[in-house]
Order: C-alpha cells, then sequence, then structure tokens
C-alpha cells in the first residue's frame, strides 16, 4: 500500500513533485508544453508559491516548488488576487464581489475554497493538473484521465547543498534524454527561463546559490551544470557520457556533481525525503507511524553515486541509478 504523502506542516516546505501522462504516452507536444509554463507562473503567483525550477518534459513534468505558511488575507487581497487569476468577470470573483457587497465581508464557504488552494503542495497540484487536464482535453478534443495516479513528491531540505542537486538534476532531464546538449537549448525548463530574463525564475535559482545578483548566479550555476559547449568553462573539464561517467565511479574517481546527475538517479524522485542525515532523521520521528516498528532511524545512502550530505528516507537498491 502506498505511503500518505509526507508534509510539512506550519512552516515554509520545498518539495520535488513529479506527474507523468496516463499510458506514459508522449502527449505533451511544445503547444502543451508552453501551457504548463504559463499556468503554472499564473497559479503559484496567486497561491503565493516559489518556484525553484521546472522541467516539462513531452510526458512528464518535474517541479521543484518552496511552499510558504498559508497567510490569512484580507477580504481586499483575496478579492485582488481572485481578479488577476480568474479574471474580473469570473464566477467566484463575482460572487466574492457581491458578498462584500451586500455583506459587507466575503461568504465564508468562498473564502475557504479559494484559501484552500494556498499553503498546500497537495491543493495547488491538484488544481495545476485539473486545470491543465481541462484545457488540453476542449484543445485536442480528448476525454477522459490525462495524468497517471497521483503525482510523487520528494519532501526536501530547504538546505542550499539539497536543494541545489535537485533543482539540477530537474534541469538537466533533457540532457538524460538525449534530447539537448546543454539544458540552455531546452526553453522548457527554469534554466533556460532565468537565462531568458524570467525574473521569477531567476529568483528561484538565486534562492539556493552562494551568489546574491543574476550575473554571477548564472555562472555559478552554469559551473554547476557542467555544460558549456562540451566543457565547463575549462578545457580539462570534458563532459562524459553517461556510460564513461558508470566507468569513472567504478574506478572511485572524482565526478562533479553536474557530471553525476546525468546518470537517472530514482532516490531524487522516489526518495520520499531528502536532505541531510539529521533532517531525514527528524522528518522520520515527525512521522514515526508512517514506519514499521522495526525500523529505528529514517537517513538511507544513497548507492552508486557520490552526492556528500545528501541522505534519504527510501534505500532504493533496484534499478536505482540508470
Amino acid at each position: 500500500m502506498r505511503m500518505a504523502r509526507i508534509k510539512i506542516e506550519g512552516a515554509t516546505a520545498v518539495y520535488h513533485c513529479i506527474s507523468r501522462v496516463v499510458g506514459g504516452q508522449m502527449l505533451l507536444d511544445d503547444l502543451g508544453k508552453e501551457k504548463l509554463v504559463g499556468l503554472l507562473g499564473k497559479l503559484a503567483e496567486f497561491c503565493g508559491v516559489e518556484v525553484i525550477t521546472y522541467c516539462m518534459m513531452s510526458n512528464h513534468f518535474h517541479l521543484l516548488l518552496r511552499i510558504p505558511v498559508r497567510v490569512e488575507l484580507s477580504d481586499e487581497q483575496l478579492l485582488a488576487k481572485m481578479a488577476a487569476f480568474y479574471g474580473k468577470k469570473g464566477n467566484l470573483t463575482v460572487l466574492a464581489q457581491e458578498s462584500l457587497k451586500l455583506r459587507g465581508k466575503i461568504d465564508l464557504d468562498i473564502r475557504d475554497s479559494v484559501m484552500g488552494r494556498m499553503g498546500d503542495v497537495s491543493a495547488f497540484m491538484k488544481e495545476f493538473k485539473q486545470r491543465f487536464s481541462r484545457w488540453y482535453n476542449k484543445t485536442t478534443g480528448r476525454f477522459g484521465t490525462l495524468w497517471a495516479e497521483r503525482f510523487t513528491s520528494v519532501l526536501v531540505e530547504d538546505s542550499r547543498s539539497a536543494v541545489r542537486t535537485v533543482a539540477a538534476y530537474i534541469d538537466l532531464n533533457p540532457v538524460r534524454a538525449g534530447l539537448v546538449k546543454d539544458p540552455k537549448d531546452y526553453r522548457f525548463c527554469g534554466y533556460a527561463a532565468a537565462l531568458n530574463g524570467v525574473a521569477a525564475m531567476r529568483q528561484g535559482l538565486l534562492s539556493f546559490l552562494v551568489e546574491t545578483n543574476w550575473a554571477m548566479g548564472a555562472a555559478e550555476y552554469r559551473m554547476l551544470l557542467f555544460v558549456t559547449g562540451g566543457s565547463a568553462n575549462r578545457g580539462d573539464k570534458v563532459v562524459l557520457d553517461p556510460e564513461a561517467i558508470r566507468a569513472e565511479l567504478a574506478r572511485g574517481g572524482e565526478l562533479g556533481l553536474g557530471q553525476v546527475l546525468r546518470l537517472r538517479v530514482r532516490h531524487l524522485t522516489d526518495g520520499v525525503i531528502l536532505g541531510s542525515k539529521d533532517f531525514v532523521n527528524e522528518m522520520f520521528i515527525r512521522h514515526r507511524d508512517r514506519f514499521g516498528a522495526r525500523r529505528k532511524d529514517g537517513a538511507r545512502p544513497i548507492r552508486g553515486v557520490p552526492l556528500p550530505g545528501i541522505s534519504v528516507m527510501r534505500d532504493l537498491r533496484v534499478n536505482a541509478i540508470g
């Protein structure tokens, strides 16, 4: 039986969320990916969610989200958000306006309905996926379920080391898939959007970098991704192909993070909780009732690849590194 989703309540939390198209079908063309990106930006702004990075692929997507604690809004603030997101003539906006005019406040059922979309990763993902599904089915004349099962999420420690590891893994997704050699050339990822001047994505990437201005931060992240026309601004650091990376790891060689993340590492998508050993163990204690009585602690190492300081909750051994 699938474990209930592990979330942090009452504090800001970071989640790596993945959702796949039913049957693994390659249904998401460029128009669909553009719609996903546009909807993500609008919904994130409405809900107060920070998108750290993302990658939209043909049969799945990755989101790295920082979900804040829900903050109660005044009626005026809530109405302004509703008008911006639903439109001034949207049904909920009109109902809120009428109740505010007639009764001096937005009706509780409307307020609860709207505020329920904020401060919770599950509510955010449900809204995101459902809104896209309605658009996609209407546009293509399709009907029925678009997304396979519920989305997968990994609770990520909001530390520079953990967040940058997952962000780089997400932005390198099209490289692992063989679509591009450089993630800057894949326009449906957060890194490319940041390079193209999208302020929200620059802010998301800067949130885990050492540098605080974009010019320096972009160079720092580029060195992390380890891809500059086949090198990382240094001729002696040639980007290796997956087989060469595996061979180098088997020999015990030292590789940069950007090289290692050219391999598929299931721990970053299926590890349940990811971060320092102390963080994973703390989350294990908080959610002790989710695990068997024989388990004494939570943190498990990531086997097969060197990711120093990173542990996961789920010990993956079969097909963990691809």
